[in-house]
């Protein structure tokens, strides 16, 4: 699956201030590395967002997210979250700033 480059392009804009981001082509679509940990990413044309885990279960009942699934199992701490979501800029900022807000202190994979 293709992913959405204006999305792409809007997330860049949104961490072009911020040192260390690296760019990854994983999840069917592009990631964004801050701090070599997994941050952000653009599938298709929703977000997928590493946020603060206890956070999973309130956001996923918000319409227009959904859980990140993997072997069958939700992973807690990985949310998608459907253009519908962010359409404008304050919305999308909130998405942003959960997922860097949590990024200090995500655990690093492991290499």
């Amino acid at each position: 699956m293709a992913y959405n480059e204006k999305l792409a392009d809007r997330v860049r804009e949104a961490l072009a201030e911020i040192p260390d981001v690296e760019e990854k082509k994983m999840f069917r679509g592009i990631t964004f590395m801050v701090d070599n940990k997994m941050c952000i990413s653009v599938s298709g044309d929703e977000l997928m967002l590493r946020i603060d885990p206890e956070m999973t279960e309130e956001l996923i009942e918000e319409n227009g997210t959904r859980p990140m699934v993997h072997g069958g199992k939700h992973m807690k701490g990985f949310i998608y979250v459907s253009e519908e979501r962010f359409r404008n800029q304050k919305d999308f900022d909130r998405w942003i700033r959960l997922a860097l807000d949590y990024n200090p202190i995500a655990k690093s994979s492991k290499k």
